[in-house]
């Protein structure tokens, strides 16, 4: 048997896979039975910023009379944030009873406002580190990059501010310098990086004529959104831990991941499709793939296929289709 240990965020974990912050992390029972599955670690559902301000405008707009009230909003906002970081609290606490693997507590931010100061109470709960689930959508055409990138680094400050424990931060596709984005991460205190967020994005029905979302889980050929970066970045900035995110359906997109530099590969849609079951089979297909190869640890070929350590580094930058193309009629 290979020895699949690994370290993330500076935790040991048994194996590389992580259940990324879900539905399925949402309950002590579905965490254990992903535990009891094999996973390496869990990332909790996340809190959600968005949803907390939603439900503050929801209430307000049902009763007019607290519009007139400016401390209504803020005594509404206050109860909705405490009640929702005690059932997330709860949750830790009951989680890390229940199982040995590391937890990490995940929060989905949309601002650096003050309230991400509650990180702290995840640390004192029990937390092993914080994710942060961060995203915008720029909507105003005079808005420059700069001031969107700034947002995730003061948001990480704020956090970093109030923890001693990890904080990883988990971002999207869409940067114009992704490499740049991690590199400044890092020097802000970040841990490592996940790549990358799968955002919800909207479709239309034709038959209703009116807007909806498109496909909620990633599908296996999603994996070359991040597994280019993953294998960029892994090279270029030292010390900073890389969790691959998306498209991470099989063994064989693990193994790929782990090759290209990843420290750990997170999963989700895989799990909601092919059940918890699906962790005990990938760690099979780890397992062959390291005999097969006579790798005795993970560490023995992580980062093997990187950009760095490939005779031709340009194949991960090459953008076009031309060998493929040229050869066809």
């Amino acid at each position: 048997m290979s020895n699949l240990e690994t370290t993330y965020l500076g935790l040991k974990l048994k194996n590389p896979l992580v259940a990324a912050s879900s539905g399925l992390t949402s309950s002590v029972e579905k965490i254990k039975e992903l535990a009891n599955a094999g996973i390496g670690a869990i990332v909790l559902k996340s809190i959600f910023e968005e949803q907390i301000n939603n439900e503050v405008s929801s209430m307000l707009e049902k009763d007019q009379q607290n519009m007139a009230y400016p401390e209504a909003e803020d005594y509404i906002k206050n109860y909705l944030r405490d009640n929702t970081v005690t059932k997330h609290l709860e949750l830790l606490k009951k989680a890390k009873e229940a199982v040995d693997i590391p937890i990490i507590a995940s929060v989905n931010c949309v601002t650096g406002a003050e309230w991400t100061s509650f990180a702290k109470d995840f640390e004192e709960a029990g937390a092993d580190a914080i994710e942060l689930n961060i995203f915008y959508m720029p909507t105003d055409r005079h808005e420059k990059p700069g001031v969107v990138e700034q947002l995730y680094l003061d948001v990480l400050k704020k956090v970093k501010l109030e923890v001693s424990i990890p904080v990883s931060v988990k971002f999207g596709l869409h940067h114009s310098n992704i490499i740049g984005m991690a590199d400044k991460l890092k020097a802000n205190g970040a841990a490592g990086v996940v790549m990358f967020n799968r955002f919800y994005e909207p479709d239309i029905d034709l038959e209703k004529l009116e807007l909806t979302s498109s496909e909620v889980f990633s599908s296996p050929a999603d994996i070359r959104r991040s597994l280019r970066w993953v294998g960029i970045v892994s090279s270029a900035i030292t010390k900073l831990d890389i969790a691959a995110s998306t498209g991470i359906h099989d063994g064989d997109a693990v193994i790929k991941q782990l090759l290209a530099g990843a420290q750990v590969a997170q999963l989700c849609s895989t799990l909601y499709i092919n059940g918890a079951s699906v962790v005990e089979q990938m760690l099979s297909d780890l397992n062959s793939f390291m005999n097969k190869w006579n790798f005795k640890t993970v560490d023995d070929f992580r980062g093997r296929l990187s950009y760095k350590n490939i005779p031709d580094p340009l194949m991960y930058e090459r953008s076009q289709f031309m060998k493929y193309f040229s050869n066809r009629k």
